[in-house]
């Protein structure tokens, strides 16, 4: 028994014990003596106060991080981690002003980025990627480096094929969109737990944020969700819409993730699409921006302008990276400026080409393009960001801090 704990027995044993015997001074006709005794007594316990609340366990990893100024990170894969590219990107963070990796723990397919113990549940779905994860974190805290573990949820090929029950299915087979990928289905409990479980163990490890990215059903699910089997789970009974149903159960999940890490000393965060922003919800993927952003302590939008249509009256928002990201802010800062709580706000932005927009020659994106988002972030009053390259191949020379 803890110290804590022992004073606190003390101080309610000592509470009932007088208790009873004032009742039993009300009782009796004692002497003065004994009546003032019992008054002094009385006295001492109403001043007795007892703390607010216990003080709950936290895990300690044995590594110490500092949150940076602000995070301004580069996202990272498995094979970059543990490959010969991961000194190149240690010398790009600390030859500049980045100084955070979100690293993948949980990657796009459902594998985990590393080996886990044999009698682990996430034993089959770890690969070799990274030999020694524990190596890796031990050498971020030598370099300074702010380390968070990406966790792909829903969007789990592995998963789905292993347990076709948790998954959506047509005419008997495990569903698959146009790429070929697979979702597991966010009215699971099941699957709640068996990503959260993983992120206890990257807490483990050391990293100091968990962020769960995917966190939402497949894209167009409103249009398809009549033609998919798939079980509802606790929100069958609900006496909601589909849509409200789906928004429900992401946004559940979220809350859900969060008090389970709770006694990890990490912060939670969640990649969304940067569109779920401009609308009260989004109807087939179940995000809701307010909502979500209410259960985190980080909200990452995602808000590449090649991903964007027309809708800030922009024709072609890829070509002008700016301004997209400007408008975008505008439209951020009002919805989160709404909330009791707000979250931070770390978007994700572009370091890429999207040959798929053109028909000649591509947009590229240089120094230029990747300080206009940043510059426009900053101008609207938000500071951190994380920057999105699929090969890890980031541009060389763009300074991360424009305005200062």
């Amino acid at each position: 028994m803890g110290k804590l704990q022992q004073k606190l027995l003390a101080g309610a044993t000592a509470l009932f014990l007088g208790t009873v015997i004032l009742a039993t001074t009300v009782e009796a006709d004692e002497d003065a003596k004994e009546a003032n005794r019992h008054h002094e007594s009385k006295k001492t316990l109403e001043t007795y106060e007892l703390p607010e609340r216990m003080v709950r366990f936290t895990y300690d990893s044995g590594l110490d991080f500092e949150y940076p100024d602000a995070v301004r990170g580069i996202y990272v894969t498995g094979n970059s981690a543990g490959g010969e590219r991961f000194d190149k990107l240690i010398n790009l963070v600390n030859s500049t002003d980045l100084n955070a990796m979100v690293i993948d723990v949980k990657e796009d397919h459902g594998n985990v980025t590393f080996q886990l113990d044999e009698g682990s549940p996430y034993y089959d779905i770890g690969t070799n990627f990274v030999k020694d994860p524990r190596a890796v974190l031990e050498r971020l805290e030598e370099e300074g480096i702010y380390p968070i573990a990406r966790i792909v949820v829903f969007k789990d090929s592995v998963l789905a094929k292993e347990r076709p029950d948790l998954s959506f299915t047509q005419n008997g087979e495990v569903w698959t969109n146009g790429k070929g990928e697979a979702f597991v289905s966010p009215f699971q409990k099941e699957v709640w737990d068996y990503n959260i479980g993983l992120a206890k163990k990257a807490a483990e490890l050391g990293f100091q944020e968990i962020q769960f990215d995917y966190v939402r059903f497949p894209e167009g699910f409103e249009n398809r969700d009549d033609e998919l089997e798939y079980d509802q789970g606790e929100y069958a009974d609900d006496d909601t819409n589909e849509v409200k149903k789906r928004v429900q159960a992401v946004t559940d999940f979220v809350a859900h993730a969060k008090e389970e890490l709770s006694s990890y000393d990490v912060d939670v965060s969640v990649d969304i699409f940067g569109y779920a922003a401009t609308i009260p919800e989004t109807p087939g993927i179940g995000q809701n921006f307010s909502k979500i952003s209410s259960n985190v302590d980080v909200i990452s939008s995602m808000i590449y302008p090649s991903h964007w249509t027309s809708y800030f009256g922009i024709d072609k928002p890829d070509e002008e990276p700016y301004r997209l990201v400007t408008e975008y802010a505008k439209v951020e800062n009002e919805v989160l400026g709404e909330l009791d709580n707000p979250p931070v706000s770390r978007p994700w932005i572009q370091d890429f080409e999207a040959p798929w927009l053109y028909s000649g020659a591509t947009k590229q994106y240089g120094v230029s393009e990747v300080e206009d988002q940043i510059r426009a972030l900053n101008e609207n009053g938000i500071e951190e960001f994380l920057i999105w390259n699929a090969g890890n191949s980031y541009t060389e020379g763009v300074d991360y801090t424009p305005l200062n």
